[in-house]
């Protein structure tokens, strides 16, 4: 049987654990005893170490035959260097800010497999683009994506599935797209639009910096990614920016040094946290435009998700962690070995491997449903 090593626990972690348990001899390590007695009632192996150190990640991965990187953001990028230098083939979802080749000629120099950003948006987002590039000239591609809480609750009308500085992120950092082939910069929050989704009504979307990897590997003239919300939250976020409670340098405060982003974060993260009992849902729009055999077509893939009331285990962690656990298993399987660093768009290589990735989800009832346009 297959090892495979989890780092990480979370919510997303612990659904990769669980989801891959079934088929594969899984350990899974964190620092945290807490997010790991779940995985423990239900005898899977766990290790208790600090990820931030090389010694503690090169000894739980020793024996893997593939090591998934559930860490949150901020120490996704050193957790991945920390694998690949031990010589592991890894799938990794952590989303981290910092530029994943800039270890590719480390993976390709150690033969090993890296497959980065592969969750949800970034994930299955760009793997149907790499799908469909192959097939056709892609013009315009776009995506809108959100995990929100079902019961709309004033101010924020949210809920983090996962840490909450991994979100306010995304509202500070400048979004990038690409619109009739240049790349064009405005700040998060920008261009709101309104969008209607069959079950839930109205959601407004806005400018993230979504596409990553997409604009390095994919050439079409036009791509973007929005992320979605209850209508409001775009007004309530920009008054926290514009008052300066997201900024990241450190004022003094009496004794203590502290930034305003770090405060907010903490504030916010008893109020943003999934209790138990709280449902949400996960929604994404992918929208593919360009001219296939001869005719100008339209492919959009909708996608709706939600807490899996019988196992508790929210939308954000099944549309993500078994996007992970999809491509894990197909690794495992041998039906994929481009060596260095994989982002989701290159790995649709022929039919064979986007049938696979996306059956393993619809038989865990997580449905794309897909609609062709022919445009005149």
């Amino acid at each position: 049987m297959k090892k495979v090593t989890v780092l990480g626990s979370g919510m997303v972690g612990s659904a990769i654990a669980i989801d891959l348990s079934n088929r594969f001899k899984v350990t899974v390590a964190d620092k945290s005893q807490d997010h790991l007695a779940k995985l423990i009632k239900l005898g899977i192996p766990t290790t208790v170490t600090d990820l931030s150190k090389y010694e503690n990640v090169a000894q739980v991965v020793s024996d893997a035959d593939l090591v998934i990187g559930a860490v949150p953001g901020f120490m996704g990028y050193q957790t991945l260097k920390y694998v690949i230098e031990a010589g592991k083939n890894v799938v990794d979802i952590s989303f981290f800010p910092e530029d994943a080749y800039t270890l590719n000629s480390k993976a390709k120099a150690k033969n090993l497999t890296a497959i980065v950003d592969m969750g949800v948006a970034p994930g299955m987002d760009n793997f149907l683009l790499g799908h469909h590039v192959r097939k056709m000239d892609v013009t315009d591609f776009k995506c809108y994506v959100g995990g929100l809480p079902k019961l709309r609750s004033h101010p924020f009308q949210y809920k983090a599935p996962f840490s909450p500085v991994d979100v306010l992120e995304e509202y500070t950092r400048p979004a990038r797209y690409v619109e009739n082939s240049h790349l064009v910069v405005k700040p998060a929050l920008t261009d709101p639009e309104y969008l209607e989704f069959d079950g839930i009504g109205t959601l407004e979307a806005f400018n993230t910096d979504g596409l990553r990897t997409i604009m390095r590997n994919i050439k079409a003239p036009n791509m973007i990614e929005k992320t979605l919300r209850w209508p409001g939250h775009i007004d309530l976020m920009r008054a926290i920016i514009k008052a300066g409670f997201l900024d990241t340098n450190k004022i003094q405060i009496g004794d203590v040094k502290i930034s305003p982003m770090e405060f907010t974060s903490h504030i916010l993260f008893d109020n943003w946290r999934l209790q138990p009992g709280d449902l949400e849902f996960t929604v994404m729009r992918v929208e593919i435009a360009g001219n296939e055999d001869g005719q100008n077509v339209k492919y959009t893939y909708d996608v709706y998700d939600e807490t899996d009331i019988a196992t508790g285990t929210s939308s954000m962690a099944r549309t993500t962690g078994y996007t992970a656990t999809a491509v894990a298993s197909l690794f495992l399987a041998g039906m994929f070995d481009e060596k260095g660093i994989i982002a989701p768009e290159m790995l649709p290589l022929n039919d064979d491997i986007y049938e696979y990735v996306m059956n393993y989800q619809l038989q865990r009832k997580i449905y794309y449903n897909i609609k062709k346009q022919v445009i005149n």
